[in-house]
């Protein structure tokens, strides 16, 4: 984009009069960032209108992400950065007397997501937009995120998270596209002409769904698809009769009931309440979106749906928007009044869904009564296909009930809604080679067997221009000067690193900046926890979502036995270590909780060691996000990948880690597999059991923890530190010590066989912290980790997305 620097002034001064008043004396960073964001906006609209308006007007196929999440981080820079601006605009501020890099600060990140399924989604509209498709996201523009963690007593503590408290400048409310959303009520029928019934819904609970837009600018491209977020008011609002009777509470009863569905991610649902919300929740924006996108459709191609399928794709991102194939059923047979097979025939051509995860408590389904009270007419439909599909199924596997029992969408009193995705979708894929595999062999056998063709695996990626260009200017300094820029739009190019591997010039440069890198982290450590880092140490982290299988248990565990051998014998040769953890746990999760109570007890013994000094320090970020995670990656040297094979999907930390020139240290679980296919495994730190392993232990009962640690009296040790009175006084990591040695809640003992794996992992450790002491060695690995990021740009991925599922062109 060509910059206008006086055009920008001219509105820059706009808004910051209309911010801080002709009068103010002083501008803060806030109003600064504020005036900068809506400058570009008003700036950038005729672009960004006239690529939504382009598709239209031309007809072309687009493709849409439904997702729950979208983990977007900061805007500003980042939209700076892909319009090609960033620096005239950080020149031009700094000769008014304007404080750019306060701005930047003063942004808060988009509560909008969690983990990486959120990222994910947020790195597939940048590559969209940046190679031209046609495309839209759809989601819930949450009041409150997540939530916001607060560390107290070394205990996770949730506070809202009210990032838009000052309102967003770079979403823009879209009044006009509001649409209804209807809960519950009472079916109505009525006999058309022809025979069939025509369905209708009273009695409902109307929600309004407003829509906020966010632009998503390419990199150097005229290309801006939008991010389109929902958030939901009451019909009703405020009651003034009831206010008037002083009955205050019930006045604001309707709106306060509606505004919850999009005051939170992933509301608690251990009680029937928590799962009505999630259900509403998901509902809401699938049938918005699904509104919004048929009302555009008629808008260009009238009534007529016949090419519904051929111009519109949907994607839906996990099992949370699966409910979106039942509800277009519903608006196409009840409110466009087709039959039953036109529907489907259309329907079944429009979805694809995109599987995250081979855990099967993390299979979502519904209970049916649930389901009917919130959504009675989707049940009938959900009935019917299920209905349809069983006879089918009967026809094709026939006297083979225990097959059509685990096929049966309906089954057990739940609908099961993975089963529903595969039905009503034409595509079916996973997110790496291997947990496809595992979907096609184990978790989804019987599916794959019945429609192969379904099947396909996308890999997933990250976009390098936020977690390499944005995140890490000096390593992008550095690659542009060593083999130029043209790596920023295509990762493939970064490939010519190989080439020199071995130049001595490169590998000391790229060390300094490392170091760099981990100086800035090291004062934004000493800001956020006041503990003192040494940058001149070896940077180990594992930062991701807090879940058993991910195991942060074997790694603290890893942790507290390195300080008893440090203990024993003070004298042991260590290299000087500082390990960062990030992490959220669920609300609800407990004991996800507890373990980031326990990285906390066995911090502050640790780091308060006179045998651990200068050696072994353990620091916990606390509220771990977009923009602290974009200081993390580019100061990693160590990648802890190191879940139970064949759980982890894919991941994408590990790629941002190895786009960044960490070493991976992991299992061969999820992209792990492929990152060691490019970079050869004497460039990882890989150990433990495969996936085929692992099952194989589970399935012949003989994980034997207890032998494990009495082959190994130091581990015991080390385990009983959780029950003995050396972390904490009192019993608060009785129940992680009981899943490892007994079991809980009815699963074996040790479920993710973080004993089983501890002398392989805590060698590959030592490893790793040697191989770290030899500098050359090191830094020539990190640089062909740099070389061999390129196939997991989301690039790649959505290039693949594209061509292979969606059929949609770029434009040209």
């Amino acid at each position: 984009m060509e910059f206008n620097k006086q055009q920008f002034l001219s509105r820059v001064h706009y808004w910051l009069d209309r911010g801080a008043g002709p009068s103010a004396t002083k501008t803060s960073g806030r109003q600064v960032y504020e005036a900068i964001s809506r400058s570009v906006m008003d700036i950038c609209w005729d672009k960004w209108m006239d690529s939504e308006h382009e598709v239209n007007n031309r007809r072309l196929k687009r493709a849409y992400y439904f997702s729950a999440e979208f983990l977007m981080g900061r805007a500003m820079d980042n939209n700076l950065i892909n319009l090609g601006i960033h620096k005239d605009i950080a020149e031009t501020l700094t000769e008014i007397g304007l404080d750019f890099n306060m701005a930047e600060e003063s942004e808060t990140d988009a509560a909008l997501g969690n983990g990486g399924l959120g990222r994910l989604a947020a790195c597939f509209l940048d590559s969209l937009s940046t190679l031209n498709f046609p495309a839209r996201g759809y989601g819930i523009r949450y009041t409150y995120g997540m939530f916001r963690q607060k560390i107290v007593n070394g205990e996770q503590v949730e506070q809202p998270d009210d990032w838009n408290s000052r309102n967003d400048p770079w979403s823009i409310r879209r009044s006009q596209y509001s649409v209804i959303v209807r809960f519950g009520g009472r079916i109505i029928s009525a006999r058309k002409p022809n025979g069939t019934f025509r369905y209708s819904l009273t009695d409902t609970e109307n929600i309004r769904a407003i829509p906020y837009d966010m632009p998503i600018f390419g990199w150097n491209t005229n290309t801006v698809n939008t991010l389109r977020l929902w958030e939901a008011e009451s019909m009703n609002g405020f009651n003034l009769q009831l206010f008037n009777n002083m009955e205050y509470m019930r006045a604001v009863e309707t709106q306060t009931r509606a505004k919850c569905i999009s005051n939170v991610l992933y509301p608690n649902d251990e009680n029937p309440a928590g799962k009505i919300l999630r259900l509403r929740q998901q509902y809401f924006f699938s049938s918005a979106s699904l509104q919004d996108i048929i009302r555009e459709y008629k808008f260009v191609y009238g009534k007529d749906f016949s090419q519904f399928a051929d111009k519109t794709a949907i994607q839906l991102n996990d099992t949370h928007p699966v409910i979106s194939i039942p509800e277009l059923m519903r608006l196409l047979m009840d409110v466009e009044n087709l039959e039953w097979e036109s529907a489907w025939d259309i329907t079944s051509k429009t979805f694809a869904y995109t599987n995250h995860t081979v855990l099967a408590e993390a299979l979502e389904s519904w209970p049916i009564d649930l389901f009917h009270s919130e959504c009675p007419r989707l049940m009938q439909i959900v009935e019917e296909i299920n209905q349809r599909f069983m006879a089918e199924m009967i026809v094709k596997y026939p006297g083979d009930q225990a097959r059509h029992h685990r096929m049966s969408i309906l089954a057990d009193g739940y609908i099961k809604m993975t089963h529903l995705a595969i039905v009503g979708s034409f595509s079916v894929n996973g997110v790496a080679e291997l947990h496809t595999n595992i979907l096609k062999n184990k978790v989804l056998k019987d599916w794959y067997e019945l429609w192969p063709e379904k099947f396909n695996n996308k890999t997933n990626g990250v976009t390098q221009r936020r977690w390499l260009n944005k995140a890490n200017p000096s390593l992008a300094t550095l690659l542009n000067q060593t083999i130029g820029s043209s790596w920023v739009q295509n990762l493939e190019e970064i490939s010519h690193l190989k080439t020199m591997a071995d130049d001595t010039s490169l590998l000391i440069k790229l060390d300094e900046v490392k170091l760099t890198n981990k100086t800035h982290l090291a004062n934004i450590t000493k800001q956020l926890t006041e503990i003192s880092v040494n940058p001149e140490s070896l940077f180990d982290m594992q930062i991701k979502r807090l879940h058993e299988y991910k195991r942060q248990l074997l790694n603290i565990l890893s942790l507290i036995y390195d300080w008893q051998i440090l203990q024993d014998n003070p004298k042991t040769d260590i290299p000087p270590r500082t390990i960062f953890f990030g992490a959220k746990a669920a609300p609800g999760y407990r004991r996800a909780k507890q373990i980031i109570h326990l990285i906390h007890a066995a911090a502050d013994k640790i780091n308060t060691s006179k045998a651990c000094r200068d050696r072994l320090k353990i620091v916990f970020i606390p509220d771990y996000r977009v923009s602290l995670a974009e200081a993390m990656f580019p100061a990693a040297e160590i990648s802890q990948q190191i879940s139970t094979a064949g759980k982890e999907a894919s991941g994408t930390g590990n790629m941002k880690f190895m786009m960044n020139g960490a070493i991976t240290l992991g299992t061969l679980d999820g992209a792990n597999i492929e990152i060691v296919q490019e970079v050869g495994q004497e460039n990882a730190f890989i150990f433990g059991l495969k996936s085929e392993e692992v099952d194989a232990l589970h399935a012949s009962g003989k994980n034997n923890p207890g032998a494990i640690l009495e082959a190994d009296p130091l581990l015991k040790r080390s385990l009983e530190t959780l029950i003995d009175g050396t972390l904490i006084d009192g019993d608060d990591f009785r129940e992680l010590y009981n899943s490892l040695i007994y079991g809980v809640d009815g699963n074996p003992p040790d479920r993710y066989f973080v004993l089983t794996d501890f002398a392989s992992y805590h060698k590959a450790r030592q490893q790793a912290s040697a191989a770290w002491q030899d500098k050359a060695k090191w830094n020539r690995m990190s640089l062909l980790n740099i070389a061999g990021s390129g196939i997991f740009s989301s690039d790649r991925t959505i290039r693949e997305y594209a061509s292979e599922i969606w059929k949609i062109s770029p434009r040209q």
